[in-house]
């Protein structure tokens, strides 16, 4: 049986398999991870394009392990390859890769030391482990690898998954960009697994407490609550009353609202099975 580091989420720190603090204890690791063919992650720190003997260059991921550099192709990225501008995405990000080949110029300290490595290979296997290990309605780590303002991309073991904002959160967010970051670690829970396509769809809303179960208790229709504006839309205006709970009003004829805006609002309909609430703003109290 191969051996295998425990690290399979790129970015998670709890489980580093490499702490190396010089250069003989560096080399040493990366000549026993190429040995055993263990997962080794490490820092991108920069992009370099490289000659080999044809005078055929390739751009590469530069990894540091210690201080032993070491070079990943954009085919060996993943299995798809990748573009520059998805690599330049990573630099400063850590990644997983498996050690395919050690070079050096000599057998003491001093030599020039380097390696060349597949993040592919080392994605292809925590894959496989975590398609064995995972299954519909468990919860699980990923680890943010890219966030827009309605999706956010994450790894939970080399496998990508990508969280719609409809499932980041019960209520409105207006963009994922202010409440997410690259490297935040989420709990999430699994939805579908396709084995054969290695896809699965996941959830972090479906771990959060349902807030709208007690909506009917804690709102009445023609009664006035504090909220604060959490979205402006050309269709409307979305007011926060607590957390996960969002009602939608008219906007206002002779006044312009802002997100962060504080707003008394009269409750004009509940619909708690769509998860709707339609309000009207009666006043904004920070202007």
């Amino acid at each position: 049986m191969e051996a295998i580091s425990s690290i399979l989420i790129e970015g998670y720190h709890a489980e580093k398999e490499l702490q190396s603090k010089n250069k003989v204890d560096a080399w040493r690791s990366i000549r026993a991870a190429h040995q055993n063919n263990m997962i080794l992650q490490a820092e991108v720190i920069g992009i370099e394009t490289l000659e080999n003997e044809k005078n055929n260059s390739k751009t590469c991921a530069v990894v540091s392990v210690g201080d032993i550099r070491g070079y990943i192709t954009l085919e060996e990225m993943n299995h798809n390859g990748m573009t520059l501008q998805q690599l330049r995405e990573l630099v400063g990000q850590e990644i997983l890769f498996q050690v395919t080949q050690c070079i050096s110029t000599g057998e003491d300290e001093n030599g020039m030391k380097m390696f060349v490595a597949s993040r592919r290979k080392a994605l292809e296997r925590s894959a496989a482990i975590t398609l064995q290990q995972i299954h519909v309605g468990a919860t699980i780590k990923s680890v943010v690898r890219h966030v827009s303002g309605g999706q956010v991309r994450a790894d939970i073991g080399g496998i990508e998954v990508t969280i719609p904002i409809s499932e980041m959160s019960h209520g409105w967010i207006d963009d994922l960009t202010q409440i997410v970051k690259v490297g935040d670690h989420l709990d999430v829970k699994v939805l579908e697994i396709n084995k054969e396509l290695k896809e699965v769809k996941v959830s972090r809303k479906a771990l959060l407490p349902d807030p709208w179960q007690n909506v009917m208790k804690n709102y009445k229709k023609n009664s006035e609550y504090l909220g604060k504006v959490s979205g402006v839309q050309d269709y409307g205006i979305f007011v926060n009353l607590e957390t996960g709970v969002d009602s939608l009003a008219r906007h206002l004829k002779y006044q312009n609202v802002k997100r962060g805006d504080s707003v008394l609002v009269r409750i004009l309909d509940i619909r708690p099975e769509k998860k709707e609430i339609e309000s009207k703003i009666v006043s904004v109290l920070n202007q």
